[in-house]
């Protein structure tokens, strides 16, 4: 029998897999989440620090409460395929959004990345701002969009297109229900424009351009050569546009003025704006009696009126740079919020012209969508006479205001500071446009022009005739004057309230605000008016 000389078979043993944990999956959720909450990594972050500029997240953090963000999808992905995408991670599409607190009140925010593919907009990336929009719609919450963007993915073609449009079309369906405010504070160009400018509030910091077609392209088609900065900087779209309505320095500087700009402003349309505990007591102040000159020729700023008729003496201005003879912001008045509007005297003699015009008319408009009353002084010559101003429309221009002023049902309260002329004296909200209070200080001069041109007018033939012109002139003009040039003869066609000291205004307002808090007002039922845009 033959003996098997083979080695022994080893003994084999079966390797069984190790069974995955609740704790492998917790490390691996994690994981996911460092890897996407830094963006486009940290050499780009590192090259964003480099720019001046926070990241999208550091921003966020700036702006809300701290600890209070809620992020909803970190995780979405894009579906394109063409040029390069297929499989291409992008860290939350390149957009962060969610839902927080600023000073304890809910908000809805989305803020672009640009570390990750230069914050370009795509489909997903639109469909999560769209999908916090119509979040805030729903909530009744404000939304915050920070910009800083390249644009449009044109890797994904018409679907970026389709989703700008989502976006556009929740800003107008947002539009007079909850406060939208825009922070530009990188590039934002192309299409990505109109978002904001279908906002309330523009605030763009000094690194940030806003344009529609960059150097490149107007250079190509006109031949024009003019820099990013100069063509879309704050500066450009603020003094000269009027697109902007706040210039911060830096990104840190935008989040704050985004806070400020939120204390004065409901959640939304049917909540009346946050009231502050204010205890002092409501005296007169002296200093009123002398800051306006009788002279109607001699400059002031009407700052230093406003100021010190509202709490604390701080005003809120919103485009200061922009048509500066007309003034308008926040204030508040017994720790009630109103919104101001006002003729500037220290620029162009605080005329109405184009620009102030739709500058008053659109800030009308959004105090009356928001439940804040509407406080006006007013010291206006007129409108500006010239062919420029008619050519661009200052009829169409100047009726915005008319229109704004006569649609709005909040609380309206008039304060005739010293010129009231003509067709400005009823735009800047008289008593026939329906406000509910006017009031004018013993300097009012209501009438339907200057003394001086009303005399050139109706006595010029009395004057050739006279053997002193000069001394006849000055007569007539004092006549004029002293019989309509004054708030007496408004006051007893009951256009004017009262003719109270200037140092019993802010006692005043204050009495009518709290009377008039409860206001209602009812119009005919439209679809809507047609303002003359």
């Amino acid at each position: 029998m033959a003996v098997s000389t083979a080695a022994p078979a080893p003994d084999l043993k079966l390797v069984t897999p190790r069974k995955v944990t609740t704790q492998d999956k917790l490390v691996e959720l994690r994981a996911k989440k460092r890897e996407l909450k830094l963006g486009g990594g940290p050499l780009r972050l590192e090259k964003q620090h480099a720019s001046g500029k926070l990241s999208a997240r550091e921003r966020l953090e700036g702006l809300v409460d701290r600890g209070s963000f809620q992020e909803v999808g970190l995780f979405a992905k894009h579906r394109a395929t063409h040029f390069g995408m297929s499989g291409k991670e992008l860290a939350a599409d390149g957009v962060i959004t969610g839902c927080a607190t600023i000073d304890g009140r809910p908000v809805h925010l989305a803020s672009q990345d640009f570390t990750v593919a230069g914050g370009a907009a795509g489909e997903a990336h639109c469909g999560k701002i769209a999908e916090m929009m119509q979040l805030s719609l729903k909530t009744g919450t404000p939304f915050v969009f920070i910009n800083d963007s390249g644009g449009a993915r044109v890797q994904e073609g018409i679907d970026s297109l389709a989703g700008y449009g989502r976006v556009f079309y929740n800003n107008v369906m947002l539009s007079g229900i909850v406060p939208q405010i825009s922070i530009i504070c990188g590039p934002c160009a192309g299409g990505a424009a109109y978002s904001p400018a279908l906002t309330d509030f523009i605030i763009q910091t000094k690194r940030a351009q806003l344009f529609i077609t960059g150097p490149q392209v107007i250079r190509q088609v006109t031949g024009e050569v003019v820099s990013a900065d100069a063509l879309g900087g704050p500066a450009a779209q603020m003094n000269r546009s009027g697109v902007v309505h706040l210039i911060a320095e830096d990104d840190i500087g935008a989040l704050a003025l985004c806070r400020r700009v939120l204390s004065f402003l409901p959640s939304n349309n049917v909540e009346d704006p946050p009231r502050w505990r204010y205890d002092l007591p409501l005296e007169d102040d002296p200093e009123l009696n002398h800051i306006v000159p009788v002279e109607p020729r001699i400059a002031y700023d009407v700052r230093k009126v406003i100021t010190r008729i509202l709490d604390h003496h701080d005003f809120f201005e919103v485009q200061p740079g922009f048509a500066a003879n007309a003034v308008i912001g926040f204030g508040r008045i017994k720790g009630r919020t109103v919104g101001v509007a006002a003729n500037q005297p220290s620029v162009l003699a605080g005329v109405l012209d184009i620009n102030s015009s739709d500058k008053i008319a659109w800030f009308v408009r959004f105090c009356n969508a928001f439940n804040i009353p509407l406080l006006t002084f007013v010291d206006t010559p007129g409108y500006l006479p010239g062919v420029d101003q008619e050519y661009g429309g200052v009829i169409r221009h100047g009726a915005k205001i008319l229109f704004a002023y006569s649609a709005a049902t909040v609380p309206k309260i008039t304060v005739v500071l010293r010129k009231a002329y003509g067709g400005a004296y009823i735009a800047m909200c008289c008593k026939n446009l329906g406000a509910d209070r006017v009031v004018a200080w013993p300097t009012a001069e209501i009438a339907v022009m200057g003394a001086e041109g009303a005399v050139e007018i109706v006595f010029r033939h009395e004057i050739d005739a006279a053997e002193d012109k000069v001394a006849r002139r000055q007569q007539l003009i004092d006549d004029y004057r002293n019989t309509f040039a004054n708030p007496y003869v408004a006051a007893g066609r009951q256009l004017v309230d009262d003719i109270i000291e200037p140092s019993e205004t802010r006692h005043y307002v204050a009495q009518a605000l709290d009377i008039l808090h409860s206001k209602r007002e009812f119009r005919p039922p439209k679809k809507h008016g047609l303002i003359p845009l």
